[in-house]
């Protein structure tokens, strides 16, 4: 959820509990995930205004996108360790 780790969300919510106290800890818990579950129902819901507006198209834009992101993912560090440790002898 937002690319947080378990670490991150539970220092969250141990921040939180101090900052809120245990009272109003629950009732905010629920507003952001509330709030959350809103954020994931507009992306939806606009994705599939697209996809009704586009047709056809929409998979031609769609496509440089999901390249951007695998772009954006990619680590170079394990590429090139991927590529060291798979090659075979150095030709002689």
């Amino acid at each position: 959820m937002f690319g947080l780790s378990l670490e991150h969300l539970a220092t969250l919510l141990v921040a939180a509990l101090f900052v809120l106290g245990p009272e109003r800890l629950p009732g905010a818990v629920r507003g952001v995930s509330r709030a959350a579950r809103r954020a994931r129902e507009f992306a939806a819901g606009a994705q599939e205004r697209l996809e009704a507006e586009l047709g056809p198209e929409f998979e031609q834009v769609r496509k440089p996108l999901q390249d951007l992101r695998a772009l954006r993912e990619f680590d170079p560090r394990a590429a090139l360790r991927r590529h060291l440790l798979d090659a075979g002898p150095p030709a002689a």
